[in-house]
């Protein structure tokens, strides 16, 4: 089984968007190729807040290259919740959470089942 890797310039992006969008969550969908994770598709519509983010899954295209998710967690730990869980069952392979203070050592993936995977930085 391959192994998932992500652009570094993108997860720096992420912790930018997350910082910026700090003390309210952020979120978007995860593009990749061949398990390279390299763009957000972002979905007009979603609404953030201290404790969500709401898709408008309306919103989201049929793109096969849509392979999961990433947010941020306000309160710093990068564990997935019982919602969380639930959404990433319905989301895709693979989901990022990353945590305050958003830094390049404060994010972890997951599988559709919740179960902690490793991602490779390139």
């Amino acid at each position: 089984m391959s192994k998932w890797k992500i652009k570094m310039d993108l997860l720096r992006m992420i912790m930018e968007a997350s910082k910026s969008s700090y003390p309210d969550e952020f979120g978007a969908f995860l593009r990749a190729k061949n398990k390279i994770i390299y763009e957000l598709v972002m979905l007009p519509g979603t609404l953030s807040g201290g404790r969500s983010v709401i898709y408008n899954l309306l919103m989201k295209p049929i793109d096969f290259t849509i392979v999961g998710t990433v947010h941020s967690h306000p309160s710093g730990y990068p564990i997935p919740s019982d919602a969380d869980i639930q959404m990433f069952s319905r989301s895709g392979d693979i989901h990022i959470i990353v945590g305050y203070p958003y830094t390049m050592n404060s994010w972890k993936a997951y599988n559709r089942r919740g179960e902690e995977i490793r991602v490779t930085l390139i």
